[in-house]
């Protein structure tokens, strides 16, 4: 099973050479450096690694804090390498999901997690209580007021609330947006963005229509993506969207195209739904004659 190695260093003062060197004496074949906060979710290099990493790899790390500060961010990479049947080791931690023992002490996290998130609700919920029964009332005493200040001064941090949701989950769907639209129907640039994720992180089009507006409005995605998808004719389909997939991982492999295609439950030219690398490597030929690849 190929190791696949990332390190990770905060700033440009430190450098990622001793945690490659050990990632290169555990048996990595490949080995991803990256420069980045450990609170950032949206890593581009490791969004790349993500995505790339393939059946059996298994992604290796030298201490679990360069992949993820959060145990909730760590379970959540983790959900996905198995979504896709991948595995994931720390060198310096007891985590193999390869192995029982690795796997047993994933579910421990995953237990203590939820046994927080459990004391957090209760301790909300008897903290309201007992301000009731002394008679205080919950709330922002301006929103009960109704006073125009409080009630902007809510509504941007409800905006902020929710860019900052969507700014962890970007490395999914900006890069596909940028190159796709308005090139590709939403129906299918939807349908290309959840072919990787598993089932709890995937869109639906109005919610990634939601977020595409409010990147455009912010000046993160340019106002192109929003407008009128053109006619396509129905045999350029096909083509467009192996197309869109390679465009947005250049390294991408016919079989992992495959891969994605048939989660996309998108049928082959000739009406079936088992993909084969020659269907993929026809359609990638069709859509450079189209000049839909770079």
């Amino acid at each position: 099973m190929p190791l696949i190695g990332y390190a990770r260093v905060s700033t440009e003062d430190q450098t990622p050479l001793p945690q490659s060197h050990a990632l290169k004496s555990a048996g990595c074949v490949e080995i991803h450096e990256e420069q980045a906060s450990g609170g950032d979710r949206a890593r581009p290099v490791l969004a790349r690694v993500l995505e790339r990493i393939g059946k059996g790899d298994t992604l290796v790390v030298v201490r679990i804090d360069r992949l993820a500060r959060s145990l909730s961010h760590l379970l959540e990479v983790i959900e996905r390498l198995e979504a896709k049947g991948a595995f994931f080791r720390s060198i310096q931690d007891p985590i193999d999901t390869g192995s029982p023992q690795g796997k047993f002490t994933l579910q421990v996290l995953g237990a203590a997690a939820e046994f927080e998130r459990a004391l957090i609700r209760e301790r909300t919920k008897a903290g309201l209580a007992s301000a009731r029964t002394k008679g205080r009332v919950g709330g922002n005493p301006g929103l009960r007021a109704r006073d125009p200040a409080a009630l902007r001064k809510v509504r941007l941090a409800r905006q902020d609330g929710y860019m900052e949701r969507l700014n962890e989950t970007a490395q999914d769907w900006v890069p596909h947006v940028r190159r796709l639209r308005p090139d590709l129907a939403w129906e299918d640039v939807v349908r290309i963005i959840n072919g990787p994720l598993p089932e709890a992180r995937r869109w639906t089009q109005s919610r990634l229509l939601r977020a595409v507006k409010a990147y455009v409005r912010d000046g993160f995605l340019p106002a192109e993506v929003l407008a009128r998808a053109g006619r396509r004719e129905t045999d350029d389909r096909l083509p467009a969207i192996v197309a869109g997939i390679k465009g947005a991982d250049p390294g991408i492999t016919l079989q992992a195209i495959c891969t994605r295609l048939q989660a996309m439950r998108e049928r082959t030219p000739r009406g079936r739904t088992s993909w084969q690398p020659s269907s993929v490597k026809m359609l990638l030929e069709r859509a450079e004659r189209l000049g839909l690849l770079d």
